[in-house]
Parts: C-alpha cells; structure tokens; sequence
C-alpha cells in the first residue's frame, strides 16, 4: 500500500511536559489517533532506528506514518529524516504539528514552508532534511510579553489559555482528517480561511 504521508506532532518526552504548551503536536497527533481509531486501522510499530514512538494509520487506499519524536524537541530531525528515508518519502509529504508563538490561543494555520521562527524542532528537521519545504500545521499559544521568559512559557501548562487551546487542539484534529480527505492545497484553504474568532 502507497504511503499518504508522515504526521510528526513535536514535544519532549516525560510526563513532566505532558500538558505543556510546547506539546501541542504531541497532544494534538494524540488525539487524531484516538478520533480515527473509532472508523480505521491504527497499529504502533516499534523500531529504535526512528527514535520516536510510531504508529501506521491505514485511511481508504493508503497508510500514514505517524511519530512522536523522543528525542527531546531540539532533536526532532534525528527521528524525522530516519523516517522520510526509511519510508522514500519526500519533504513535501511532511506534516509537522507543532505549537506556534505567533498564533494567538485557539487559532491554527497550515502553511507550506518558510523559516523556523526560533522553534528548535522545526530548526533542527530542516537542518536534516536540508530543506525547510515541508508542511506546518500551526497551534497557536500566544506569546508572551516578556521576550526573555519564552522558555519558561511554552514549557509552562495552559493556565488561563486552558479552553481556547483544548479548542484549538480539536481544531488540529478537524484539520488533519481534512489533509488526509481533501488533500493539502484544498485542506489548507479550509483551515486557515475558517472564522477568525
């Protein structure tokens, strides 16, 4: 069966982050996986050459690759480009879920490409890859006033944000059954022209 694509949700492994803002791809695939899991074959498969926890979600006549890197964030690519190998598939089959500082809570895009605004996942696939040509869906957490607390930030919890980005996270859901459906040009269109609340 053809491979559809590869889903990567970014975080860092442990329970300590668990619901943390930088783990917005991490809660994000998670709760996919469990939405389709009700209507399609999802079977996790484990190989250490990967360094990432994977699954195979098999959707009408094609299997997606879907991977939580546990590599810690700054690492990501040392799962993601072992896998696009492993798989023959191209950057541009590359889905990254990742949380997105210049989003506001609640709101997410899908763009193709551009630069790695300071995220050290997004930073470190592309320097593997060779290549910043790959998809980003965008979960927005908003971002702080103080520049120089970002990092305490997205390792912070949701805190007033809570409800906003528990919607925004069902928003990320919605979107990667339309990727799969529709298509990414069409998907994308969808996605980010939604109402902006």
């Amino acid at each position: 069966m053809e491979i559809g694509g590869v889903l990567v949700g970014l975080g860092n492994p442990g329970s300590q982050y668990a619901t943390t803002r930088h783990n917005m791809g991490f809660l994000t695939l998670e709760a996919f996986l469990k939405a389709m899991a009700k209507n399609y074959r999802v079977d996790q498969f484990s190989t250490s050459k990967f360094n990432g926890i994977t699954f195979k979600l098999t959707y009408k006549n094609a299997d997606w690759i879907c991977a939580f890197p546990q590599t810690f964030m700054n690492l990501s690519g040392d799962c993601v480009q072992p896998l696009l190998a492993w798989y023959k598939v191209s950057p541009e089959q590359l889905y990254v879920i990742h949380d997105e500082l210049d989003l506001i809570p609640g709101r997410i895009q899908l763009k193709k490409g551009g630069g790695n605004a300071g995220h050290n996942g997004l930073k470190s696939i592309s320097t593997r890859l060779g290549t910043q040509d790959y998809f980003r869906l965008r979960m927005g957490i908003g971002r702080p006033k103080d520049s120089a607390v970002v990092s305490n930030y997205v390792l912070s919890g949701f805190g007033q944000d809570k409800e906003k980005i528990e919607n925004a996270i069902s928003l990320g859901v919605i979107a990667l059954q339309d990727i799969l459906e529709l298509g990414s040009v069409k998907a994308m269109n969808k996605i980010n022209m939604r109402k902006k609340d």
